[in-house]
């Protein structure tokens, strides 16, 4: 298998995880930093299904592209 089709396969499974459960991106950062103390907080970014849907799509491309290319 061509590489291209292996990151297709890959962003429509992400991609169709993400559409069909939902889920989110959390990030951490500081928030506060004196000498030893650290306090962090964390936020939490939904993914939206326009982007889950747009993985799907680019992966399809990647696969098509990929077995064009082999034939």
């Amino acid at each position: 298998m061509r590489a291209s089709t292996v990151a297709g396969i890959i962003l429509i499974a992400i991609g169709g995880f993400f559409l069909v459960r939902g889920g989110s991106l959390t990030t951490r950062r500081d928030v506060l930093k004196v000498g030893d103390l650290k306090v962090t907080a964390d936020e939490s970014y939904p993914v939206a299904p326009w982007m889950a849907g747009t993985a799907m799509l680019a992966g399809v491309v990647l696969v098509v592209a990929g077995v064009r290319r082999k034939a």
